[in-house]
């Protein structure tokens, strides 16, 4: 009688913590919760006009990477280790202060429609192809404060001239301070608002580099955003409901690669990077989980910012290769040293 008992309370208290794990899986907590998902191939999901069979069915292919990012149930906050490769974070790393999950939602995808056209952009201009592109001008993130422009420009300014020649890009800025020696002033157009300005700045020897001028400011990618791309060949990427800007690197090799260049090699070659105009790659969120996600599909090759990015991306990489880029010509070049995968 005694052992029915114990059986009793022993299931009794099984069905209790059930419950209440069901119960804490259920109801979701304050944080995010990061998960990796498996890299795919992007041919299905990219259409280019011309584009062109792969001629020797090769295996290899474009592979882009995503993250899961959902609230983080209870049970999860208090056992993160439930799933291989989660990471927890707060909800500020996910969402900007007073945004809700909608207007969080609207925007990562609005930025990957972004990255799309900015990619086609980018891939045809390294095939040969005139893209029209329409900039605003180069925006200012960050002034240093013992610059010369301190004082004189502002975060969020954007400069529209040098000299009176238009600065459409961080390239173009950086292109038409180096006319100059340090020293010398140059002349910048800006717009603050509603307001066009000129301003004169004294240029300053870069520390790195005493021969090189620099004015003291600092550029990001995700605030260089074009008012208008003008594509000379239809190009259409659809991931459905996939959102950030992240896969422009990825997206970019893929219209490359449709249109009859084997840049793949017959690798699987997968990429994740955010892709400025100019062509630059800039750091990405996520690598931890986006390099497990490349690794469960077989990927041979991954290509991820260098940086901070590349570190974290070999540190999950096992045995798969990670190729470090700053610019999608060199992602070309670095594929182009591949030995061909029979």
């Amino acid at each position: 009688m005694a052992r029915i008992f114990t059986s009793v309370r022993l299931l009794v208290a099984g069905l209790v913590l059930l419950a209440v794990a069901g119960f804490l899986y259920l109801v979701p907590s304050n944080q995010y919760i990061f998960l990796p998902d498996r890299a795919q191939p992007l041919a299905p999901y990219v259409q280019v006009k011309g584009e062109r069979p792969d001629p020797d069915g090769d295996g290899g292919g474009i592979y882009y990477v995503a993250v899961e990012v959902k609230k983080a149930s209870l049970l999860e906050k208090l056992f993160h280790g439930l799933h291989e490769g989660s990471t927890l974070v707060p909800a500020s790393a996910v969402r900007a202060p007073g945004e809700s999950d909608a207007q969080h939602r609207r925007a990562e995808l609005q930025a990957m429609a972004q990255s799309q056209e900015i990619a086609a952009a980018v891939a045809l201009r390294a095939l040969g192809y005139k893209v029209d592109v329409s900039s605003p001008g180069t925006v200012i993130a960050a002034v240093s404060s013992d610059g010369p422009a301190a004082g004189k420009l502002r975060p969020r300014d954007i400069i529209v001239r040098v000299d009176g020649k238009r600065s459409l890009s961080p390239t173009d800025l950086r292109r038409l301070i180096r006319v100059h020696r340090p020293g010398e002033m140059v002349t910048l157009t800006i717009r603050r608002g509603r307001r066009l300005e000129q301003i004169r700045v004294k240029t300053a020897p870069d520390p790195r580099d005493a021969q090189r001028p620099l004015i003291g400011v600092f550029t990001d990618c995700a605030l260089q955003r074009p008012a208008k791309i003008k594509l000379p060949v239809p190009v259409h990427i659809d991931l459905g409901q996939v959102g950030g800007p992240s896969a422009g690197l990825a997206f970019a090799l893929d219209v490359v690669e449709e249109l009859g260049r084997d840049i793949d090699r017959g690798h699987k070659v997968a990429a994740s990077g955010e892709l400025c105009v100019d062509g630059s790659v800039v750091a990405v969120g996520g690598l931890k989980q986006k390099t497990i996600g490349a690794k469960r599909a077989g990927v041979d090759v991954f290509l991820v910012p260098a940086g901070e990015n590349t570190a974290v991306a070999r540190r999950y990489a096992g045995g798969m290769r990670v190729i470090p880029v700053n610019s999608f010509r060199q992602a070309l070049r670095a594929l182009a040293t591949l030995r061909k995968k029979e």
